[in-house]
């Protein structure tokens, strides 16, 4: 008689549950749309994160481990098939293209490039060549250089430059080194620089069908940073390789170019105007003639913006737009932010009515398309990490068959928290969205501590993803509370712009409404509501303590707090009379009205400081301010500073330890405060 399996004993999540996450991305089908190639991230035996390749056949599932490294990415099937490309850095050497047959076996070296960094590839439709974003690291600073230094007891050397692009968080300081476009040669490896006049790097390219061309988008601008509607678009003849700007394009960012298979248009995101990619306005899917220019907005007449990101803390949040063309190039696919969630969207190529192919509260990613009209996915919701999922039209409904189960057994041993969404009326009569998580093993008629989360941004949106953190609170005990105030994305332009120039203002309102309603509930403890949020997030959270007395406890997170002082020390400057008015020296006046910590001579709250001393969007200077600000008045304050190595994504993307370790900070904070 044959035993039956043990039922894991269920239990709440922890903190220390993050060492045991797999985490998918990238998922690429193959031309077939037979089997996709995707990569697992999980955590190391030694602290690190490791990523791998893994394969699946659409049809009969099964997905195994394809390579055996453990720095292996950004997965690409050449033209036929019969190989994939990816990026790996084996034995703690500079990043190089790798080559692997798609049957598998061992991997070899496709390329030689100096120490650096390689941003993106994508093969020539011909498969003679891989066209690659390449970043070399200045001299002074490589792993050699280093290494000599340290033997002959010379000093680090200063950084210099001339130009006000030179760090950026999370990248570094890479000062006057520019990513440039490199064609390599598939039979050799042999690379050849072919496009270098971007003046900041950011460039977005894509070969024509034939493999004869290339568009890039570029800006070429001494000052491109502060002028980024000098964006263009230029194509690349590979043969004489003569470049000439496509012509009779509006003023405006543009970026993420894809050409149709047919050859006819060239899609990229973009907007008219002065405003940068990051902003109130949408972003808008434009299309174009290669020949003649043309261009045209496909987003007319629908208020969606193709950078409305879902903010969560078990993958990362890609703040770029996703789009690409069908097979037979009629429509284009995209990926659309909507209340929360991410939803797969398509519009004609002749403009039209969008039409939404998928529904529901997730949080999806897409990867590519293959030649039968195949989507790779990810998709992940509030309960469960992100899986890979095949989708395919059936009309207009996309039909997905889950091809991935990395987490399902752990979590089955679980006890995870669903939220219930509500939406609330300010007191001005605007509206928005809110979740409230409650603690998995809540009992009727108990009242509850409750902690009320704002996300940063602020021009994103929190939803329908998975958050390790609200379901580590509401696992301790609390009531977890967060929303899409004014100024989030998803909720039309209007929504988003009500709080440009002018933080503190329509948002304050929306987040005193959600305290009020959750104050209001029966099943919290209105004595013990907590405030807290990461960069924006944090921004509010010290707003709050400066304005309010009502909150227990608060806890800001690699914060804004002074305005002035953040217009000269972010990596990217706050210019004067672009977004806020005013500037950082002769007209800060405005600014310093906006500006948490001129407020602090009202803070009382008892307040957890967090921040990473390797912030370069945020500057730690900003939490120094608040911290000093509270101790030098006698409130209860802890400053945490997480090491120069961290940047402003470290609770996403920070070590697993600190990250772990930030996390237990959280709750033995609440734990002090809403006990």
């Amino acid at each position: 008689m044959k035993q039956k399996k043990k039922t894991p004993a269920s239990r709440t999540i922890t903190p220390e549950d993050l060492r045991n996450f797999k985490l998918v991305g990238d998922p690429q089908l193959s031309v077939d749309g037979a089997r996709v190639c995707f990569v697992v991230k999980k955590v190391g035996k030694k602290n690190d994160y490791q990523t791998s390749l893994w394969m699946g056949d659409v049809e009969k599932g099964r997905p195994r481990q394809f390579t055996q490294g453990t720095k292996d990415s950004q997965p690409r099937w050449s033209p036929d098939g019969s190989e994939l490309a990816f990026i790996s850095s084996r034995d703690e050497t500079s990043p190089q293209v790798f080559l692997i047959s798609s049957e598998g076996g061992e991997a070899r070296s496709l390329t030689d490039f100096p120490e650096g960094t390689i941003a993106e590839m994508r093969w020539s439709p011909t498969g003679k060549q891989i066209g690659v974003l390449f970043r070399e690291t200045a001299t002074p600073f490589t792993k050699q250089a280093t290494e000599d230094r340290t033997r002959s007891g010379e000093s680090t050397p200063p950084r210099e430059t001339d130009n006000l692009w030179y760090r950026m968080d999370g990248d570094g300081y890479f000062l006057d080194a520019r990513f440039k476009l490199f064609l390599v040669d598939v039979a050799s490896g042999e690379h050849e620089l072919l496009y270098d006049r971007d003046t900041l790097g950011e460039i977005s390219f894509d070969f024509s069908p034939d493999g004869r061309r290339i568009v890039v988008s570029t800006n070429r601008d001494k000052q491109a940073l502060l002028k980024p509607w000098k964006d263009e678009l230029r194509i690349i003849d590979l043969k004489s390789r003569h470049s000439r700007a496509i012509s009779g394009l509006p003023a405006g960012p543009k970026s993420h170019v894809a050409w149709s298979p047919d050859g006819r248009w060239i899609a990229y995101a973009g907007r008219e105007g002065t405003d940068g990619s990051y902003s109130v306005e949408n972003l808008e899917l434009f299309i174009c003639d290669p020949r003649r220019g043309r261009s045209r907005s496909l987003s007319t007449g629908e208020d969606y913006c193709l950078l409305a990101v879902t903010i969560a803390d078990a993958g990362e949040a890609a703040f770029a737009p996703w789009f690409a063309f069908t097979p037979d190039s009629s429509r284009l696919m995209m990926r659309v932010g909507h209340h929360g969630s991410m939803q797969l969207a398509s519009v004609p190529v002749d403009g039209g009515e969008w039409t939404f192919h998928t529904s529901g509260e997730y949080d999806q990613a897409f990867g590519n398309l293959s030649d039968n009209g195949r989507i790779s996915i990810t998709r992940s919701s509030t309960t469960s990490l992100a899986e890979v999922l095949v989708g395919q039209l059936d009309g207009d409904r996309l039909k997905c068959r889950q091809l991935t189960r990395l987490n399902q057994r752990r979590f089955a041993s679980l006890e995870i928290s669903r939220p219930s969404t509500h939406w609330i009326t300010s007191e001005d009569g605007h509206r928005f969205q809110a979740w409230v998580m409650m603690p998995p093993r809540a009992r009727a008629g108990r009242k509850y501590p409750a902690v009320i989360q704002v996300h940063g941004g602020p021009h994103a949106q929190y939803g329908c993803g998975f958050f390790h953190e609200f379901q580590v609170l509401a696992a301790a005990g609390y009531v977890v509370i967060y929303s899409n105030p004014r100024g989030s994305k998803g909720y039309g332009r209007d929504h988003c712009a009500a709080i440009r120039g002018c933080w503190g203002t329509a948002d304050w309102v929306d987040v005193q409404a959600l305290t009020s309603f959750i104050k209001q509930q029966k099943f919290v403890d209105a004595e013990r509501v907590g405030i807290m949020g990461g960069s924006y997030g944090g921004y509010m959270t010290n707003w709050a303590i400066g304005h309010s007395d009502e909150y227990a406890g608060a806890i800001s997170d690699r914060c804004v707090s002074n305005l002035v002082s953040m217009s000269g020390n972010s990596d990217f400057p706050l210019q004067p009379d672009i977004y806020f008015p005013g500037n950082g020296w002769d007209r800060p006046e405005k600014r310093w009205e906006q500006s948490p910590i001129a407020y602090f001579g009202n803070a009382t709250t008892p307040t957890l400081v967090i921040h990473s001393e390797g912030d370069l969007r945020c500057n730690i200077e900003q939490s120094e301010q608040v911290f000093t600000a509270l101790q030098l008045q006698g409130v209860p304050s802890r400053l945490v500073r997480y090491p120069s190595s961290t940047s402003h994504g470290m609770s996403r993307k920070g070590p697993p330890d600190l990250r772990i370790h930030r996390l237990g900070e959280i709750l033995r904070w609440w734990k002090k405060w809403l006990a």
